[in-house]
């Protein structure tokens, strides 16, 4: 089963964090699972380290470089027609890097891993 992973979602299973709820763990976790992560996440926390409001325990991309080979994400490149979907996308939600994963996973027809429920208005497969 293919699943984008919304920001939170990435970080509080790399966190091990309890707010992640059982059922996205054992989807993330699952054998059959092929776990994608959008460049808006990335993006997203690396601003936040920016502003100093987050940091991670090794410089940003070694991080990640890890993360990836660790957990066997894959990296899904934002294309012409992700972007071309934000513009038809209503204003439920403000944050454009939400924007833009809620336009990946409806595009690409993937399930989205998130506790934000105002996604759903946008009629993306949620799991939480």
């Amino acid at each position: 089963m293919k699943l984008l992973l919304d920001t939170q979602a990435l970080l509080w299973f790399l966190l091990d964090d309890h707010r992640l709820s059982g059922k996205a763990r054992g989807k993330i976790s699952g054998a059959d699972s092929l776990i994608f992560v959008s460049p808006a996440s990335l993006w997203e926390i690396a601003i936040k380290i920016s502003l100093g409001k987050y940091e991670l325990p090794t410089p940003f991309e070694a991080f990640w470089d890890e993360q990836f080979l660790t957990n066997d994400f894959v990296l899904l490149p934002v294309s012409v027609s992700h972007a071309a979907r934000v513009v038809n996308l209503p204003f439920h939600h403000r944050d454009p890097f939400d924007r833009l994963i809620i336009a990946q996973s409806l595009v690409e027809g993937m399930p989205l891993v998130s506790s934000d429920i105002s996604f759903d208005r946008y009629g993306v497969e949620r799991i939480w």
